[in-house]
């Protein structure tokens, strides 16, 4: 594999937490992912790749759209949530392998989707050129990434709420990550030197739903990767002080759809010529 940190990081405590947590995060992301269903106007009968497919959930939407659907990820832990939500359902497949090499061969797909599954490559370019490759002439692209961590009110609330307590200077360190498709100028660049045309990168704004109230939704944010991270060079006192403030920071947005906060992704579509 061409991404060893990340298929140690994605089979290791991250890919497990998602893994755990999988109707969460589902939860999460559910006023986002329509904007993504939307932009890949999937057809009955289509080839569709779903890039970063974790446990499935877009993989399962698209194949009920009528699609034949190959979920591809990095994350045994993840992949084995997706194969038992898809039992027994015709046209679902996973592979557990990394996307930026493997031959899914050339021309396979008309369509490559991903939901926030596409920041973690080593190498974009190369990624990127052999997802092209694996579509037909003329198929289509279309996938969600984050916007630059400061215009995400459900990070920026959290880093703020625990920096009285503990370092938050490197909390969106360099390379791969979350955040490493945050400027659209970049991802242009990077999509047209991977062989693809047509490349648009619109603004989508929407709430995510962090938890059912704002333990809950705090008891999530310490254990994500992010904060996680930082938390773990710190004693279990200052830990818990941070969680504290959190948590209190959190309670003015509980709401009875449970705790909103504002988010800010990427909606990028393209097409291979």
């Amino acid at each position: 594999m061409a991404n060893e940190d990340e298929a140690r990081d994605w089979n290791g405590d991250t890919g497990r937490y998602w893994a755990d947590h999988a109707e969460h995060y589902d939860a999460m992301l559910a006023h986002l992912t329509p904007h993504l269903l939307d932009a890949a106007r999937i057809e009955p009968g289509e080839r569709v790749l779903d890039i970063g497919c974790g446990c499935g959930t877009t993989t399962l939407l698209a194949a009920g759209r009528g699609a034949t659907v190959l979920g591809a990820d990095l994350s045994g832990p993840m992949l084995a949530v997706a194969r038992e939500r898809a039992a027994g359902l015709d046209g679902v497949r996973f592979e557990q392998t990394d996307v930026q090499v493997h031959d899914f061969g050339a021309g396979s797909f008309d369509l490559a989707l991903s939901r926030f599954g596409v920041m973690f490559f080593d190498d974009p370019l190369a990624a990127f050129t052999n997802v092209a490759r694996a579509l037909r002439p003329g198929g289509r692209l279309a996938f969600l990434c984050w916007q630059d961590v400061r215009e995400n009110e459900h990070r920026v609330l959290a880093l703020n709420a625990v920096a009285p307590h503990v370092d938050t200077a490197d909390a969106v360190p360099p390379g791969p990550g979350p955040f490493s498709f945050a400027q659209p100028g970049y991802l242009r660049e990077l999509l047209t030197g991977a062989g693809l045309t047509g490349v648009a990168v619109d603004d989508v704004r929407a709430p995510v739903r962090l938890g059912a109230d704002a333990t809950s939704a705090a008891d999530f944010l310490r254990r994500g990767a992010m904060l996680r991270t930082i938390f773990e060079r710190y004693p279990a006192e200052t830990v818990e002080r941070a969680v504290a403030a959190l948590t209190e920071a959190l309670v003015p947005h509980e709401t009875p759809d449970g705790v909103l906060l504002g988010a800010a992704a990427w909606l990028v579509t393209a097409r291979r010529p």
